[in-house]
C-alpha cells in the first residue's frame, strides 16, 4: 500500500493493515494515531520508536502468531503467509528438519515460549547456531533479544506493508 493511502485509511483499516506485522495493540494504535506520516522514514522511525520496548504481556501476545522456526506456518491468515515466506529460503533437508525440532524443543523447555527469530536473510545454519548461543541467555537477557527479534520482524513487514 502506499504510504498516502495508509495515510487516509479509516484508523480501522490502518489498523489491519498493521497487525499482520506484529499484533501488539498498542502498537498499532501508536501508528495508527501518529498519521499521517511525512515520509516512510518518518513511519519506520515512529514504528521503531514505539516498539522500543515490547513488555513481557506485549512479546506473549506477539508470540502467539509466530510458527516454530522450521515448521510451515498454517492457515491462511496474513501473518501466516508472511511467516512462510520468511522461512521460504531456508534449507530444509531432512537433517535441519530435524536439528531444528531439536533446538526447539530444547528452546522450549529452557525458556516456555517458542523459539523466535528474523529468518529473513539467515541461514538454516545460522538460525541453529543462534538457538545454540540463546539457550545460554538468562531469562531477562533472552527476553530482551527475543523483543529484538520481534522488532525487526515488525519493521521488516512493515516496510512491506506500506511504501512510496
Amino acid at each position: 500500500m502506499h504510504l498516502n493511502v495508509f495515510n487516509e485509511v479509516s484508523a480501522a483499516e490502518a489498523a489491519e493493515i498493521l497487525r499482520p506485522c506484529i499484533d501488539v495493540e498498542r502498537w498499532i494504535n501508536d501508528l495508527v494515531s501518529a498519521r499521517p506520516f511525512s515520509s516512510l522514514a518518518a513511519l519506520h522511525e515512529s514504528a521503531t520508536r514505539s516498539a522500543a520496548p515490547f513488555n513481557r504481556d506485549e512479546i506473549a501476545a506477539a508470540l502467539a502468531h509466530h510458527p516454530r522456526i522450521g515448521e510451515r506456518a498454517g492457515g491462511n491468515s496474513q501473518e501466516a503467509t508472511l511467516s512462510r515466506g520468511e522461512q521460504a529460503a531456508l534449507d530444509l533437508n531432512a537433517d535441519i528438519i530435524e536439528r531444528l525440532a531439536a533446538a526447539n524443543r530444547a528452546y522450549e523447555q529452557r525458556f516456555d515460549r517458542v523459539f523466535l527469530i528474523r529468518a529473513a536473510g539467515r541461514s538454516s545454519e545460522e538460525i541453529l547456531a543462534e538457538c545454540q548461543r540463546r539457550l545460554e541467555n538468562t531469562d531477562e537477557a533472552e527476553l530482551a533479544e527475543v523483543a529484538d527479534q520481534l522488532r525487526q520482524i515488525a519493521l521488516l513487514r512493515l516496510q512491506d506493508a506500506v511504501k512510496n
